[in-house]
């Protein structure tokens, strides 16, 4: 059986608990993430939404946001995916009002954190599959090796670690963030 965008709708209208993605005609239920992986997630979010609120620059979104994407090649529009990223940034000529809804739109910005369950490659995926239909950047953040990898269209993706700054300066010029930033802090 192949699902489509309104099933989903339907199963979170029954199932307002779940977490839900559309991939080619599956639904997939998201399990909750580490407390780790989610807390990298929402200082991130803290950190672009600072710049990005202050100077009207768009929209950030953490891990329950669905974009509805446009298919690579023409099919029945009813099977197109909805993906979640764990944190994202639309550019604010893009989305000029929110809405109340999944947005048919790929995100300027979109970010995965490896969660203690997750496996890379899939990973990789889903950022190139956003690349490809229009994403600027797609960054994958792995807490177990404490890396951030930078993934544009066509390059070679960017390494970053503890003693470097992440910059999105195709993005958000002037922006920047200490990869240790990103770490939970640990208390006395």
């Amino acid at each position: 059986m192949s699902f489509t965008i309104t099933d989903l709708e339907q199963l979170q209208t029954e199932h307002p608990e779940w977490q839900m993605e559309l991939v080619e005609g599956k639904i997939i239920v998201m399990g909750p993430s580490d407390y780790e992986s989610e807390e990298i997630g929402t200082r991130l979010s803290t950190f672009l939404n600072i710049w990005v609120m202050s100077r009207k620059l768009g929209r950030v979104t953490g891990s329950s946001a669905g974009f509805i994407l446009p298919k690579i090649e023409e099919d029945d529009l009813e099977k197109r995916n909805l993906r979640a990223p764990d944190v994202s940034f639309v550019r604010a000529d893009r989305l000029k009002k929110t809405k109340r809804d999944f947005v048919e739109l790929v995100p300027d910005l979109m970010v995965e954190i490896k969660s203690k369950s997750d496996r890379i490659k899939p990973l990789e995926e889903k950022i190139e599959l956003f690349l490809q239909l229009g994403s600027t950047v797609g960054i994958l953040i792995d807490p177990d090796k404490l890396t951030v990898m930078v993934y544009r269209l066509n390059q070679a993706p960017v390494m970053l670690q503890n003693g470097d700054t992440l910059t999105l300066p195709d993005l958000l010029p002037g922006w920047e963030l200490a990869v240790s930033e990103l770490w939970p802090p640990e208390f006395e």
